[in-house]
């Protein structure tokens, strides 16, 4: 009688033939259901493509009549009188690059302070669970709701603080003009305060995710907390926070209700942060529902085209610059 071990080594040992019924058993129904869910995917994928096609190619009709009648010169004008039908973008793709470029400047450092202070054991973990909990609740409210809270109580409190930096900074452009309550600088605080949880919660995301060993690694050969933090954490987890910003800007780029409301809705190309101002969402929403003349609704798609265009950029160089900081790091 054959000892175990050998009875274990010759099962090993023989190659397979394809006789053996319990190893074949049930290959033909898990190709099918392989195959059957691989179409499924490549279906999803294919709607998923198709639906943002569509979407583009209607709102490309419908701004066809400003894209024949004013041409690219619609991007750099500055005109927006609805009465005789003469519109310019050159306002409004200004404002909303400039918010949120701004606000993404803001909420970047506080967002990856947040995201180190929740994801390190600068904290015990019943302190720093509440608080990523709570930033990540932020991304929840409604847009109206920060949008009346942003009148009623941020646009009160930053008014002192734009006085003093048009009094003591007037000779700058950016802070030229009068303050006078609704502005540029209130609605970037206001999408600061909005994309934080995006950049916060992927950040952190990204930072727990680097494995245990680059801490221990870096400390253990006589790195301090913070240098291990700025030169290993941080350098790993950049392909990730370059994302995360990305996509806190395009979160930005988009936002309406809110910066509707503090924005002051000025249609002056003004570079004064504080002064009013409009983007294209804002625009938008407070005349697409009145525009009754078919120039006046393809101006506006025009606009919605563009703004379209300009997220559709941004999320396209986010891919590609976490490609190409991915392949640089190896």
């Amino acid at each position: 009688m054959q000892e175990p071990s050998e009875i274990t080594a010759t099962t090993i040992a023989r190659p397979f033939d394809g006789s053996n019924n319990d190893l074949t058993t049930g290959t033909g129904a898990n190709s099918g259901l392989d195959i059957g869910f691989t179409w499924i995917v490549y279906a999803f994928a294919f709607t998923t493509a198709s639906v943002l096609l569509w979407l583009a190619w209607v709102i490309f009709q419908k701004a066809e009549p400003a894209i024949q009648h004013f041409g690219l010169g619609f991007l750099w004008s500055q005109d927006w009188d609805v009465d005789n039908l003469k519109f310019g973008a050159l306002p409004y793709i200004y404002g909303t690059l400039v918010s949120s470029l701004t606000a993404l400047l803001l909420a970047l450092p506080v967002g990856l302070a947040v995201a180190l202070v929740t994801s390190e054991d600068f904290l015990p973990f019943w302190v720093r669970s509440p608080i990523a909990f709570i930033v990540e609740l932020i991304a929840a409210i409604p847009s109206v709701i920060i949008g009346l809270w942003g009148i009623f109580v941020l646009s009160p409190f930053l008014q002192p603080a734009q006085v003093w930096l048009h009094h003591n900074l007037g000779m700058i452009p950016l802070f030229g003009t009068q303050p006078f309550g609704p502005s540029m600088l209130v609605a970037c605080v206001i999408l600061a305060i909005m994309i934080l949880p995006t950049m916060a919660a992927i950040s952190r995301d990204v930072l727990l995710a680097l494995p245990r060993d680059l801490r221990s690694g870096s400390m253990s050969l006589g790195a301090t907390r913070w240098e291990t933090i700025f030169g290993v954490l941080l350098r790993a987890a950049f392909p990730g926070i370059v994302g995360a910003a990305i996509l806190a800007l395009g979160r930005a780029l988009g936002e309406t209700m809110a910066v509707t409301m503090v924005i002051g809705n000025s249609p002056q190309l003004s570079f004064s942060l504080l002064d009013g101002a409009a983007t294209i969402p804002s625009l938008l929403v407070n005349q697409f529902g009145e525009a009754q003349d078919s120039l006046h609704i393809g101006a506006l798609m025009y606009l919605a085209l563009i703004l379209f265009a300009l997220t559709l950029l941004v999320n396209i160089i986010a891919v590609l610059m976490v490609r190409l900081i991915v392949r640089q790091q190896g």
